[in-house]
């Protein structure tokens, strides 16, 4: 499987080493890497938590809200573009004059990103290496990058921070009968119609923390799509968790959702996104307090740890932050 793609190879000469990415392809790398280059959003995070120290720039630059959960020496890099995705703004002449040892991708593996690695690679003459950034694979990816980047030691120690939530979290879930689980619903956009189908990057949070996401296969695995309120009377979820704050706020005056029964019984919960997601968005390692929190919600008696304390240990170790009194406020606001 993974893992043994995942091997450093031993052809190792005094300056250079082949790594093996997550796609198979051979690499030369520096032995020394320095300065990294994210292809994407997702890999931008996977840098700035593993080596921030490395990180030359950032795909978007943070807002001033973001940044204040970012160290400020990482939130003060330049935006150089992303080289991925629909919104590539990345201009290959700004990727060189950063002088990168390496570009990391982290993500999908399809061929796409495939063509693109090489197309780059061969452009720039910069190493570009793709890791599997599959929930599934994270923990491995983890490990993968921090072998790579030379910072094999805080990479050890966010994976087994990640695999200790896995288990936590998988133990609290299978502890409790699925006709006893919360049923879900992932409201996105202000009207909360937009939902992720089971199995989507979007909602395997809700599910990998035991929530039983009500927008059943019926409708396609996977992926975003439009839900009617017509469906959702039908599937009267029991507990609503949101990534849009207008949303949250105006729920309880939408019209028809006043029937709902998380609404009536007051389950809806907005999910903190500074300075990332907690449940979808970039769908990375800034997913596992989201895993935190949602295991905690779903399964209370599970928990003896409290929100604040969590998140400020979390923050702690991932992003290089402490989460004083003054900042739990825009972080937890709307779960307090």
């Amino acid at each position: 499987g993974a893992g043994v793609l995942l091997a450093v190879s031993a052809l190792e000469t005094a300056s250079a080493r082949i790594v093996v990415d997550s796609a198979g392809r051979r690499i030369e790398i520096p032995d020394r890497i320095e300065r990294i280059v994210a292809a994407g959003p997702p890999a931008s995070v996977l840098v700035y938590v593993l080596a921030p120290e490395k990180l030359v720039g950032w795909n978007r630059k943070p807002s001033p809200a973001e940044a204040a959960f970012l160290a400020p020496a990482a939130a003060r890099l330049p935006e150089i573009g992303r080289i991925t995705g629909r919104g590539g703004t990345a201009n290959l002449e700004v990727i060189l004059a950063a002088k990168p040892d390496l570009i990391v991708d982290f993500g999908s593996i399809a061929n796409t990103y495939v063509s693109l690695a090489d197309r780059v690679q061969e452009q720039t003459g910069i190493p570009y290496i793709l890791i599997d950034g599959r929930f599934d694979n994270t923990v491995a990816a983890i490990r993968m990058f921090g072998d790579i980047a030379g910072v094999r030691e805080r990479a050890e120690q966010i994976a087994a921070y990640a695999e200790n939530v896995l288990r936590e979290a998988a133990h609290a879930a299978q502890a409790v009968p699925p006709d006893k689980r919360p049923r879900v619903y992932l409201a996105r956009r202000p009207n909360g119609l937009e939902t992720g189908g089971r199995g989507s990057i979007n909602t395997e949070i809700i599910e990998r923390a035991g929530g039983i996401n009500v927008a059943d296969a019926a409708l396609g695995e996977g992926g975003l799509y439009d839900a009617s309120l017509e469906q959702l009377l039908a599937w009267n979820p029991d507990t609503i968790i949101t990534v849009d704050r207008k949303f949250f706020e105006t729920v309880r005056t939408l019209p028809g959702w006043s029937q709902i029964e998380a609404v009536r019984r007051n389950r809806v919960f907005l999910s903190p996104a500074l300075p990332y997601g907690w449940i979808d968005f970039p769908p990375l390692v800034n997913r596992f307090i989201g895993l935190e929190w949602l295991s905690g919600l779903f399964f209370p008696q599970d928990r003896q740890s409290d929100l604040a304390e969590t998140a400020a240990g979390f923050y702690r170790l991932f992003y290089q932050v402490e989460i004083d009194a003054a900042a739990r406020e825009p972080l937890l606001g709307p779960l307090r």
